[in-house]
């Protein structure tokens, strides 16, 4: 599998891969900081390996999560999303 996240953030960049010993969301049953993550459990049900692979792509929740104040990245995982849609 050649992505790490559902969501498309790159797992071997962020910091608390290290910290916490978080290996990504593929790898894991629930996220380490909470009971569940809802871009994971949405690609999970749709039996998706990211956000990329949805018709919906991108959706309003993974927009949120892209351009959050705290949290967003600027739309970089949407673009990674997108290149990974790209090589399959």
């Amino acid at each position: 599998m050649m992505n790490e996240s559902r969501c498309g953030l790159l797992c071997q960049q962020c910091h608390y891969s290290e910290q916490v010993g978080c290996l990504g969301c593929v790898a894991i049953s629930k996220p380490f900081w909470g009971e569940n993550c809802p871009i994971k459990s949405c690609c999970e049900d749709k039996k998706q390996e990211h956000c990329g692979q949805c018709r919906q792509f991108p959706c309003a929740l993974l927009q949120q999560f892209a351009y959050d104040p705290q949290q967003g990245d600027n739309g970089a995982r949407i673009k990674q999303c997108q290149y990974w849609r790209e090589q399959q």
